[in-house]
């Protein structure tokens, strides 16, 4: 009877056992459900899933075998409302297209700045060209130094080639072409003046104060080399113009010559009153008497230079025999060599803005300045059959020969209408 207890005993324990060991089985196949906490709308939606190596199958199986079931953290999940949804996505979408629309708007961008960009570099190469022909006579135009060397050029006349070493920068600065605000961006480039106010250099070219950048003790020039490098200058001259960027702007001949009469002889200018318009007051002007001392004086007195008187004074051979043509009237082939020396950009006034712009992102030096804004010179070439009026046909036709040369290099058209009415 004993015997017959114990067995049963053992076959209930039995059945207990493989009842529990179905329900764990089930339980880790997911045919149970033994978590309350968890709600069961969600599983159909989301299936329970197991990451990482403490979720593996293997360790939940060993977990559940056990006489204490751990439960497992299921991940969080949100039920996002159906209209929420659509929202989103309707978001998601205007947002995908807005990217679309910015992405064809920075490419039509980019094209744009590209195709600007080739038409510039075509521009550079023909005034490059122009340049190289009517230096190797093709033009059939002749003028002095056209075929001299480099070297053969004195010392003097390299006063206006300006040179940055730390930005492998050569400027040739040309009076009336936006020379000052040129002179500022090779100051800041240079840091070779400091601002009173920070003390340490200027960093805006607007800044930099227009009287002080005239002064020739800020801008390393060639004409100096030969003080600072000795019998070494020369070469060091060719190092630098064989690896350094060259550029200058140009302008209209005739049309600068108006800016220059106006700027240093419309108005009172003691300097340029004493050495040039006197002279011509005293040469073309009949003018009895002593003249005042003065500018302000003269200009009171109505006694100042006429342009006709200028004009004279530029075509008189005792003009020539004095000296060479001040820098604000010199020709530019007289200034910046351009037979001797490659410019790598020859910009012109009249399309300042647009060159400017060119010719920084050259330098590789748009990202540190930006070409001063400030207002520019008014002289108009419109102007130049009202300020020629009163010459005479044969004054003009001689000083068109007179500046002939810088005509034919720089591209500009021959002012036909005004030597041949």
């Amino acid at each position: 009877m004993g015997t017959w207890r114990g067995l049963r005993m053992a076959f209930i324990l039995g059945s207990l056992f493989m009842i529990l060991l179905i329900i764990v089985y089930w339980d880790d196949v997911g045919g149970f459900n033994l978590y309350p906490l968890q709600d069961p709308k969600h599983e159909s939606l989301h299936p329970r899933t197991t990451t990482g190596p403490l979720h593996s199958t293997s360790t939940s199986r060993a977990l559940t075998s056990s006489r204490f079931i751990i439960p497992t953290t299921a991940p969080t999940t949100t039920l996002v409302p159906e209209e929420t949804a659509e929202a989103a996505g309707e978001h998601t979408e205007e947002e995908g297209v807005e990217k679309q629309e910015q992405r064809k708007e920075e490419t039509r961008e980019d094209e744009e700045e590209r195709s600007i960009t080739a038409v510039d570099d075509r521009e550079q190469e023909a005034r490059k060209q122009r340049i190289m022909d009517v230096c190797s006579g093709k033009d059939a135009v002749e003028f002095p130094g056209r075929t001299r060397a480099f070297e053969q050029i004195p010392n003097r006349e390299l006063d206006h080639l300006i040179v940055d070493d730390t930005h492998q920068i050569i400027y040739c600065y040309v009076p009336k072409v936006a020379c000052t605000n040129w002179k500022r961006v090779m100051v800041v480039l240079s840091q070779s003046l400091i601002s009173p106010s920070s003390g340490k250099p200027f960093t805006d070219p607007e800044a930099v104060p227009p009287d002080l950048v005239h002064n020739s003790s800020l801008h390393l020039t060639f004409a100096k080399f030969w003080r600072h490098y000795g019998s070494l200058s020369r070469h060091l001259m060719a190092l630098k113009l064989q690896h350094y960027t060259k550029f200058l702007f140009v302008r209209d001949p005739f049309v600068r010559l108006i800016s220059a009469f106006r700027n240093k002889f419309g108005r009172p200018n003691e300097d340029f009153y004493k050495q040039f318009g006197s002279v011509m007051l005293r040469r073309y002007g009949n003018v009895s008497g002593s003249l005042p001392e003065r500018a302000a004086e003269a200009f009171a007195a109505g006694i100042k230079p006429t342009f006709q008187q200028f004009i004279t004074y530029l075509l008189d051979p005792e003009t020539e025999r004095e000296s060479i043509f001040n820098e604000h009237w010199r020709q530019v082939y007289r200034l910046c060599h351009p037979c001797q020396v490659k410019y790598d950009f020859i910009g012109r006034l009249e399309t300042l803005e647009t060159d400017a712009e060119h010719l920084l992102k050259l330098l590789e030096v748009d990202h540190l300045i930006r070409f001063p804004s400030g207002a520019r010179n008014r002289t108009a070439a419109s102007w130049e059959r009202d300020w020629f009026r009163q010459i005479p046909m044969a004054m003009r036709r001689e000083l068109y020969k007179l500046y002939e040369p810088d005509f034919e290099l720089f591209g500009y058209p021959k002012p036909d209408s005004m030597l041949h009415q």
